[in-house]
């Protein structure tokens, strides 16, 4: 069992390594790489759900963040980084992620989240108690531009939650909680 720790931990590591913004860039150079992927999902989406850009400019707010999960056998690991944007004031707030989870599960998943807000009070609850908990259950495959994207939807709280997955194989089913937190360097 002590091994199996170490290595989910080292994979862990690896799979979080290749999600994180730049270690050596500056903090303006950190923030437009998350507007980057910011502006990349949100066209992405738009692309396999047009009904979406409505929604989101009619919203409280929206969040989009890039995200890499790992599963070995009964554990599921994850963490990524993103933005929150405020439609009322027009503040965006950085934040980051980490997510852990049990359950079956085996592969490597790359994807974006975006999270519309459809109230001030969803919106706000997000970015000062950044907590989420919830199952997932599917199965990805998809390496560029070869296998299909999996456009996910969930509706909970006043907040719809889109999932894009952008590359790797999974296969997993399990029960996880979600933190996400201010990025206080980018703010």
């Amino acid at each position: 069992m002590k091994k199996f720790m170490v290595l989910s931990l080292i994979v862990f590591t690896f799979a979080l390594s290749g999600c994180a913004t730049t270690g050596s860039a500056s903090p303006a150079e950190k923030r437009d790489l998350v507007q980057n992927m910011r502006a990349d999902t949100l066209t992405k989406l738009y692309k396999e759900k047009p009904d979406v850009k409505e929604q989101i400019k009619n919203a409280a707010g929206y969040a989009v963040f890039d995200n890499a999960n790992v599963n070995v056998v009964l554990a599921s690991f994850g963490g990524g980084y993103g933005v929150v944007k405020n439609n009322l004031t027009g503040k965006s707030t950085y934040m980051n992620m980490g997510e852990a989870g049990l359950g079956l599960g085996l592969g490597v998943k790359d994807f974006n989240v975006v999270m519309v807000f459809h109230n001030q009070a969803a919106l706000n609850r997000f970015v000062e108690h950044g907590w989420a908990f919830g199952g997932n259950a599917d199965a990805a495959a998809k390496y560029q531009d070869k296998g299909g994207a999996i456009v996910a939807e969930a509706i909970v709280d006043q907040v719809t939650v889109y999932s894009l997955t952008e590359s790797g194989l999974a296969l997993q089913a399990v029960l996880k909680g979600t933190k996400f937190w201010v990025d206080s360097e980018l703010n």
